[in-house]
């Protein structure tokens, strides 16, 4: 890691391991109606919940600090012992399974007593799905945690319980396989068949799915971003409903459904579906990238390319020879104004990316740092970049324009002679794919191919583009010091703004092409007697020495910079 010890990371690490979990007014707003029951707080709603544990009345209890702990194999009265045994663990709550109001009464008694919350659990919940909830719930604060001032919160739970509040319905989130996800907090009363059939089953009954399909209700949905409006079919406990397909580009991530209630729905309901699907496609989008295969080894890539991780700690980790050369491709294409486009973009671009550079080195380390997808490979030629690379860097860009119809590009960085070195491939292909992205026609060539060859500016090394690259870092040093300003080029500039002139770019065309004239005039579509007065004009006018050496390369800079600005 770059400027702290390990020390100082083992201890950063230790900080946010005793930061994870969430508390227990945040886990029954997860979890809560239609599951289970709050009964007593005993430690008080804010009391921590870092982990889940399983208890049998038949094992020997152990330590249950600061957990929930799940009594299986005993109902009611009979949990009574475990719930004690819990409690002296250290647990936070105890969720039991209850029959009958007098179980509750007394169970609530015994979780006073040794002052631990209890969870009355519905007996048709099944255990394996409170569990795998609650630890849903728990690992995205702890993903939440390990973001610390990302700005967005971290689980759909929230977001449905803000689109009940603002809606005035009952919510649920699913994904495109109809999975439910999250869901708003409601009274008993109030939900449908189709409602409580889903929460409990964690997906909407095939019955009620497939009515939806033969009233042709998702296929609206997943059309575009209309807001969808379901009648009330009491024959079929089903009441009213509004209903939005969340999407990323033009791909179906999933529906957010809003059952109405006692009340109508808010006079902007509608509105608010829409900036909710939106929001929804973002935590749908990064819980792809959580669940996706490789996650850890990405994590580790990306800690190394940023200079977070140490080479020893990586290889160490993923089985590397940290001595071993290797060399970063980069990728990126623009920023487009849909945000959920662009991250699921990002999301095929990695699996693109992580198919062929595996391909290429077994070895391969793939990872996204911002809307960037690196390619770590490692075991290369120390000193040159091979063919056979700019041939997958090529193949790549072409998927990956193929698919999403964007200029993709592909920057490749100087190889470099360890791990430890990784980010500074990474920063040489980064300038690369900045010199890319910007507007190259000061630099056009006359092949046919273009400015980077045969790749038709769709891949480039570092070498390809060292002189734009220092160029390009040159002319940012002058931009951040005012004080090293032309005055002529300035006046030159002034002077073509308030006359309509073309004095400026005249000059510059003039001392790109070495004072040939012809060339010049070509590249700025003027006869070259025309060239040659602007060029005399430019001088006089900005008292250029175009003789001196000197004035002549400071001016070339002013203009390469007037003309980037």
């Amino acid at each position: 890691m770059v400027g702290r010890s390990d020390n100082e990371r083992a201890g950063q690490w230790a900080d946010q391991r005793e930061a994870r979990g969430t508390t227990l007014r945040q886990l029954l707003v997860a979890v809560g109606e239609p599951l289970v029951d709050l009964d007593v707080p005993a430690s008080g709603l804010d009391a921590p919940v870092r982990g889940v544990a399983i208890l049998d009345p038949d094992d020997a209890a152990g330590g249950y600090p600061d957990e929930l702990v799940l009594v299986v194999g005993a109902r009611g009265r009979a949990a009574v012992r475990p719930v004690r045994a819990a409690a002296a663990g250290g647990a936070t709550a105890v969720a039991v399974k209850v029959d009958r109001d007098g179980d509750v009464a007394t169970l609530r008694a015994a979780a006073a007593d040794v002052g631990v919350a209890l969870l009355a659990v519905r007996p048709k919940v099944r255990w394996e799905q409170l569990e795998t909830l609650v630890r849903e719930v728990l690992e995205g604060a702890e993903l939440a945690a390990g973001q610390a001032g990302a700005d967005d919160p971290a689980d759909l739970f929230a977001l449905a319980q803000t689109v009940a509040v603002l809606t005035g319905g009952i919510v649920s989130i699913e994904d495109a396989g109809n999975r439910v996800l999250a869901y708003s907090r409601s009274d008993e009363h109030e939900v449908d068949e189709l409602r409580r059939l889903s929460i409990l089953g964690w997906r909407g009954p095939e019955s009620y799915l497939a009515m939806l399909r033969r009233w042709g209700v998702y296929q609206r949905l997943r059309a575009g971003e209309e807001v969808v409006h379901v009648a009330e079919h009491p024959e079929h406990g089903i009441r009213r409903r509004l209903a939005v397909g969340i999407r990323a580009g033009a791909h179906h991530l999933g529906v957010i459904w809003v059952q109405e209630g006692r009340e109508a729905f808010a006079e902007r309901a509608e509105s608010v579906l829409l900036g909710a699907a939106r929001t929804a496609a973002g935590y749908l989008l990064r819980h792809r990238v959580e669940l996706a295969p490789g996650r850890h080894r990405r994590d580790l890539a990306a800690a190394l390319l940023a200079g977070q991780a140490s080479a020893d700690l990586v290889a160490g980790q993923l089985g590397l020879d940290p001595g071993a050369p290797a060399v970063v491709v980069a990728f990126g294409g623009p920023a487009g104004p849909d945000q959920s486009a662009g991250e699921l973009h990002r999301v095929e671009t990695l699996n693109v990316v992580a198919v062929h550079a595996a391909a290429y080195r077994r070895a391969a380390l793939v990872g996204a740092l911002g809307r960037r997808v690196y390619a770590v490979l490692p075991d290369v030629p120390a000193r040159r970049v091979e063919p056979a690379l700019t041939a997958l860097a090529e193949e790549v860009v072409d998927v990956l324009r193929r698919r999403t119809g964007g200029p993709v590009r592909a920057g490749i960085g100087a190889p470099v002679g360890t791990l430890g070195e990784v980010p500074e491939s990474r920063a040489d292909a980064d300038r690369v794919l900045d010199v890319m992205g910007r507007d190259r026609a000061r630099w056009r060539t006359a092949s046919p191919f273009g400015p980077w060859g045969e790749t038709g500016g769709r891949v480039a090394t570092i070498a390809d583009l060292r002189a734009e690259v220092l160029l390009g870092e040159t002319l940012a040093l002058l931009a951040d010091r005012p004080d090293l300003r032309d005055p002529g080029v300035a006046a030159l500039t002034a002077h073509d703004a308030e006359h309509g002139t073309e004095l400026a770019p005249s000059l510059l065309a003039y001392l790109d092409a070495l004072g040939d004239v012809r060339s010049a005039a070509a590249a700025v579509h003027v006869h070259p007697n025309t060239l040659r007065y602007r060029v005399r004009r430019a001088a006089a006018v900005g008292e250029i020495e175009l003789a001196d050496p000197a004035q002549r390369l400071f001016c070339h800079l002013q203009l390469l910079l007037a003309a980037r600005a």
